[in-house]
């Protein structure tokens, strides 16, 4: 069974193609942990989990990586109007997102990196970026 998708770039609906059959990786962009869910962050949760398990049972190995991003403007002044230490806000609302993930039965991802986990490698992007007058 083919799998069809619609490719953004060049705008046309085109056959699902793996790169390394029959693994793929699936990224989806997660919360910005200051607050709890909506319905926004749920529908492209939701989105998603149906993709990963088509894909699943189309018989692919597929890995996900769902990113956190747990240090930004909202993060950071919601942890200053609470007095309460940024890893301790964001950990909060990032607990409440899995639990209103899991009533809906979202599937967890297999991967889920915090931002603040990664924030040397993006400096480093950053700079290659300006040196390379991308940026």
């Amino acid at each position: 069974m083919a799998l069809r998708i619609y490719n953004t770039l060049t705008q046309k609906e085109e056959d699902f193609t793996p790169l390394n059959p029959p693994s793929v990786t699936l990224y989806s962009c997660g919360p910005t942990v200051y607050g709890r869910v909506h319905i926004g962050n749920l529908r492209a949760q939701l989105f998603s989990d149906v993709l990963k398990r088509t894909l699943s049972y189309l018989g692919y190995k597929v890995t996900q990586v769902v990113n956190i991003t747990d240090v930004d403007d909202k993060t950071i002044k919601g942890s200053l109007s609470e007095n309460t230490p940024l890893k301790e806000f964001t950990e909060k609302y990032e607990k409440f997102f899995w639990e209103d993930t899991e009533k809906i039965n979202i599937l967890r991802p297999d991967i889920t990196p915090r931002a603040t986990e990664y924030i040397e490698e993006m400096i480093f992007l950053i700079e290659t970026l300006l040196k390379k007058g991308f940026a």
